[in-house]
């Protein structure tokens, strides 16, 4: 939508004491926007509105509110509007029971409709949860689909990390404004994201993390996407909440199995045991998307994980060789028994495994642990 045609959409959704469904409900009731700031205060009222809210709508008081928010817009390269009624606008939220109205956009607006699947999971993961959620992203990105989840720390980031490294596509919901990167320390993510794809919010610019906002943006990441991976989650996660929706909202869902001593095992474990697709790899994910979608995926090129760990391994020489080779992706090795092993000193272990990182070849994690990152 073109940002001078979107002023009623953006006054509507900016009114006070309307949400979502609120909004929804009028635009049915009326037809567009602009019938709904042109109806009388009677019939606004017959809507069951709140008084305080119809007599809002009937002063259009948000509309100087709008005309606010549309020149911050303008300032934001690549910035867009997307209502309901537009053929960029994702037609699986249609399919929800509570849609957005109108949604903000930094990036590449077609890649709304592209196929997607939502990866999501704990923001505390462990080893193996990081290892499963970046694999399975880089595998699913290779193929052509799009990689959803919620720029989070945790399984969301490490679910980007891997489709952007594939070169694949993703899109990042947020529970705050486009402009509001959240955590701070994925705003490199959040970049890459956005050169690869989109970043999406239903919230006004300026609009910060709070929790009743993640529930909110749940529903899009659960609700877009043909289906939800959850990688790792807690009884009471948020990744739980997340796939309960997406089973109301008939998509698939699937979950990665996990220890069943490990918290954060229970919600794909329980997600299993009521009849969610047990996955270990991409391919388990894409033979159950649909037949259309399956033939459309491109074919994977990328040597198996193995392969190409020895691709990486021969292209190293010096102390690079020598610590990658004592790494390994299931169990982290603490940075003594590297020292130990390779005979080098401290110091040059610590820069070289600084460089490993920074290709990304390693992972570092919490205690100066370090592992091979499944490639």
């Amino acid at each position: 939508m073109q940002l001078e045609n979107a002023l009623p959409w953006l006054a509507l959704c900016l009114t006070r004491g309307i949400a979502a469904r609120l909004s929804a409900r009028l635009l049915r009731q009326f037809g567009s926007p602009e019938a709904v700031f042109s109806a009388p205060l009677r019939q606004l009222e017959a809507c069951e509105l709140p008084a305080g809210t119809a007599q809002a709508v009937a002063k259009k008081e948000a509309f100087t509110r709008a005309e606010k928010e549309l020149a911050a817009l303008r300032s934001i390269p690549n910035a867009h509007l997307i209502n309901w009624t537009e053929p960029n606008f994702p037609q699986t939220l249609l399919q929800i029971y509570d849609p957005p109205v109108l949604l903000y956009l930094r990036g590449d607006p077609q890649i709304l409709n592209a196929p997607s699947l939502a990866i999501v999971g704990t923001r505390r993961p462990t080893l193996y949860g990081t290892q499963m959620a970046d694999r399975l992203a880089r595998e699913l990105a290779a193929r052509g689909i799009v990689i959803v989840s919620g720029l989070a720390r945790g399984i969301d980031a490490i679910s980007h990390q891997g489709a952007v490294a594939m070169q694949g596509r993703a899109v990042g919901v947020l529970g705050t404004g486009i402009d509001i990167c959240y955590p701070k320390e994925n705003k490199k993510l959040y970049e890459k994201v956005l050169e690869r794809g989109a970043i999406l919010s239903e919230f006004p610019l300026g609009t910060h993390p709070a929790p009743e906002n993640f529930p909110v943006r749940n529903r899009i990441v659960a609700g877009m996407p043909l289906g939800a991976i959850i990688v790792e989650g807690a009884q009471y996660s948020g990744s739980l909440i997340t796939a309960r929706l997406a089973m109301e909202f008939g998509r698939e869902v699937f979950g990665v199995p996990g220890n069943v001593t490990q918290p954060v095992s229970f919600a794909p474990n329980l997600l299993i045991k009521q009849g969610a697709k047990l996955v270990t790899c991409g391919e388990d994910v894409i033979e159950e998307l649909p037949t259309p979608v399956r033939a459309a995926l491109t074919n994977p090129e990328q040597p198996e994980f193995e392969q190409r760990n020895l691709l990486v391994a021969a292209s190293l020489t010096g102390s690079g060789q020598k610590i990658y080779a004592q790494l390994s992706s299931d169990e982290p090795r603490p940075i003594d028994d590297i020292v130990e092993n390779t005979g080098l000193n401290s110091s040059d272990v610590l820069a070289t495994l600084f460089e490993l990182e920074m290709k990304g070849f390693v992972r570092q994690l919490p205690g100066k642990l370090f592992s091979k990152v499944l490639l």
